[in-house]
């Protein structure tokens, strides 16, 4: 019975002390940091087809944090819909920037913010006149488009409650929709609608202003506030230090 107490406490100890290691112990420890991508937000994160690389904002940041950290960084493909549950499941250490939204800080913990965007939607150029405003694509005959597990999609019920919405599985994206013909609209954020209007001449912002502001940050394991710190604080010594001011410039962007 004594021996048998004495190896459920032990577990227990184990268990315990295994919890209490923070991620950056654990990084040190193995040289690595392991960080979650999508691959499929410009500028933010782009993955190559052909090479298979990583490159974009998001990425030189991590670049940088792995530099600083003095270990390895290893880029784990990740999709929207499942980004978070690939934090609560231990298969990355950090995920690149995402929008901080109630529902995801349930489950997962979030740094220092270093980005703020709007959200603005996307229509066929020819089509301005028929959707002049956001108002006007929140209509029962009106197609929306987003893409299954980002912040958007949530988005798109508060402002278009009246329209059709319609989730699309990643690879595949939302704009490609509006761009097919099959959705009337999209919605993203700002500062991937400026890079897509440049990339597909017939697509267009609505000129509304871009709604409710969001806010970007890396997730990371949630109660680890070791860790959590550590990666706040690195963030805002690189924007003192004028860091992602020059990312900024380098991909054209401009934070609200």
């Amino acid at each position: 019975m004594i021996k048998k107490i004495f190896s459920t406490l032990l577990i227990l100890f184990i268990t315990t002390s295994a919890q209490a290691e923070s991620k950056l112990d654990t990084i040190k420890k193995n040289g690595e940091l392991r960080v979650g991508t999508t691959g499929d937000w410009d500028p933010m994160s782009m993955k190559d087809p052909a090479t298979n690389k990583y490159k974009g904002f998001d990425i030189d940041v991590m670049n940088e944090l792995a530099k600083d950290l003095g270990v390895k960084v290893k880029f784990v493909p990740a999709e929207w819909k499942t980004i978070v549950a690939g934090i609560t499941a231990d298969r990355y250490d950090i995920s690149t920037s995402v929008t901080k939204t109630p529902k995801r800080a349930e489950v997962a913990g979030f740094t220092s913010t270093y980005y703020k965007y709007g959200t603005v939607p996307l229509v066929l150029k020819k089509n301005l006149k028929k959707f002049p405003t956001w108002q006007s694509l929140n209509n029962k005959k009106v197609i929306i488009a987003t893409t299954l597990g980002t912040s958007q999609e949530e988005k798109a019920k508060e402002f278009f409650p009246k329209s059709k919405l319609r989730s699309i599985e990643a690879p595949a994206r939302d704009f490609q929709e509006v761009l097919a013909g099959r959705a009337d609209g999209n919605i993203t954020s700002s500062l991937e609608a400026n890079k897509l209007v440049v990339k597909y001449p017939q697509l267009a912002i609505v000129p509304d202003g871009g709604k409710n502001p969001a806010f970007l940050a890396m997730m990371v394991p949630k109660g680890d506030k070791t860790w959590n710190d550590y990666v706040s604080k690195w963030i805002k010594r690189k924007q003192s230090s004028g860091f992602f001011m020059t990312l900024e410039a380098k991909y054209n962007l401009k934070s609200l």
